[in-house]
């Protein structure tokens, strides 16, 4: 409950400027947005290129963005927390081709955090009838769970673990139990504010938070299509303990915020309720990653 919380700033995903005009695109844009949001107290910094999730030709997310972009925040903040996303699944797509580009920037040197996404899940928004429609499903077998495992621990990376639906997080406490769980996890407890997921409520978080006792596994909340620090949960979770993660990339409210100041209202939060903020050197010992 003492420890300082770790922010991570999504800082874009698939949010086009159409949608909010703050949100980093290219490489220089992701550089700077993603710098002003260590300074502002965020910990951890996650950010996607321009290639599609889900819906791509191909399941190919190309290093070289990712590797532009942070060599310029490490030169300016050597210790900064940056990780990846992947292409889901299908049979337009191999693993080697999704999962490609994780080894690659971990011998760049520029990452100490691989991602792991152990389950699939449909997604997409709702229609005029208020029905889901559109979107597609993001896939992710047993054995590409274990793949993405596997390459964190060769690489000495501290997966960041997706729970999208709660069969994910039964995946990843299969590891944990097998004692095949990389150093340095972080759960990231993912809340749908539209068709899927958990709702972001206590009584949610309660029940993942049963689902995680005795693991002594860091966890954090975030609120996909909505506003994580406008609901009860982000209080609840820093009350029982967790971490935030904020930022366009997740971001579906009505105002048109930037990434910095979604952390600094996560930092505000965290002040309210006697929670320091963790720095990124705190954040890499509280998560016990390698080579801190």
């Amino acid at each position: 409950m003492n420890a300082p919380v770790i922010i991570e700033a999504a800082i874009n995903g698939g949010t086009p400027k159409a949608r909010n005009r703050n949100v980093p695109r290219t490489p220089a844009e992701v550089a700077e947005d993603g710098l002003r949001c260590f300074a502002a107290g965020a910990a951890i910094v996650h950010n996607h290129n321009d290639e599609p999730v889900v819906g791509g030709a191909s399941g190919i997310h190309r290093p070289e963005p990712y590797i532009e972009a942070w060599r310029a925040i490490l030169r300016e903040k050597p210790d900064a927390l940056l990780y990846s996303t992947m292409a889901s699944g299908g049979p337009h797509t191999t693993l080697e081709e999704r999962y490609g580009h994780v080894p690659a920037l971990a011998n760049a040197g520029v990452c100490r955090i691989g991602l792991v996404d152990p389950g699939s899940v449909n997604v997409g928004p709702m229609d005029a009838e208020g029905l889901p429609a559109g979107g597609g499903t993001y896939i992710n077998t047993f054995a590409d769970a274990r793949h993405m495992f596997e390459t964190c621990a060769e690489h000495g990376l501290a997966p960041s673990i997706s729970i999208f639906e709660p069969g994910f997080l039964r995946v990843a406490l299969a590891y944990h139990r097998a004692g095949r769980m990389p150093e340095g996890a972080l759960i990231k407890l993912y809340f749908g504010a539209n068709n899927w997921g958990l709702p972001p409520t206590p009584a949610s978080l309660d029940a993942y938070v049963a689902m995680l006792e005795g693991t002594h596994l860091p966890w954090s909340v975030a609120v996909l299509g909505g506003d994580v620090l406008a609901t009860p949960l982000a209080e609840y979770a820093l009350e029982r303990g967790g971490h935030i993660r904020v930022g366009l990339e997740d971001y579906g409210g009505p105002l048109e915020p930037s990434n910095v100041e979604l952390v600094e209202r996560a930092v505000e939060l965290c002040g309210k309720k006697g929670r320091s903020i963790a720095t990124s050197n705190e954040a890499a010992v509280l998560l016990g990653m390698i080579g801190t």
